[in-house]
């Protein structure tokens, strides 16, 4: 795996990959929205790093699951101190965010403040989420501090959008589904197929 931005560490990594084309043997290719061009990342998202966060569980895995993309950048992650986080994340840096989030408003605050903080320290080039409720104060925080923010929404919501989804699409530079029926919810969204074998 390619370095990580400083910061705390976990235990051992469980990490899988996606078999998507669009990342399927091509380590450093761009993700759509990404700021970057060619087959190799840009300098600025090489030196500066990139931020991705989710909760844990599902919303994990789908970040798991664009490993051929983010293997070789510096990256920092942001998710709940769990079990399943701790297994997969093993070797990474973490940084470990306030939970519950699901109508839990001391700890949407809580995570805003965080966000503050990890994003004014680490200054990353790009930051990327899947969800869920941790995703919006780094969204908000992104796009007052002018960077880049990708938004994947998750494989199995089809038939309505997801509350965090709805949420973060005004805040995100680039918004991404995996299913053509999920591109009704989001105006603008790039529908990228599923992420799952």
């Amino acid at each position: 795996m390619g370095s990580s931005m400083s910061a705390s560490k976990s235990s051992s990594p469980s990490v899988t990959a996606s078999r998507r084309s669009w990342v399927a043997g091509r380590s450093a290719a761009p993700m759509p929205g990404s700021p970057t061009s060619g087959d190799q990342a840009s300098g600025s998202e090489a030196s500066r790093g990139v931020l991705l966060v989710g909760s844990s569980g599902g919303h994990l895995d789908h970040l798991v699951r664009l490993e051929p993309w983010w293997r070789d950048r510096d990256r920092h992650w942001v998710t709940f101190d769990l079990p399943d986080a701790r297994s997969r994340l093993g070797g990474e840096s973490v940084t470990w965010a306030h939970h519950p989030t699901t109508r839990n408003i001391p700890n949407l605050l809580r995570n805003l403040f965080l966000a503050r903080k990890v994003i004014r320290r680490l200054r990353p080039a790009l930051i990327v989420s899947t969800g869920a409720g941790v995703a919006l104060p780094f969204f908000v925080v992104g796009r007052m501090q002018r960077i880049p923010t990708i938004y994947l929404e998750v494989y199995d919501r089809v038939e309505s959008p997801t509350l965090t989804g709805r949420l973060c699409h005004p805040f995100a530079s680039s918004f991404l589904v995996q299913w053509p029926s999920q591109q009704g919810f989001y105006p603008g969204s790039v529908c990228i197929g599923s992420v799952y074998p």
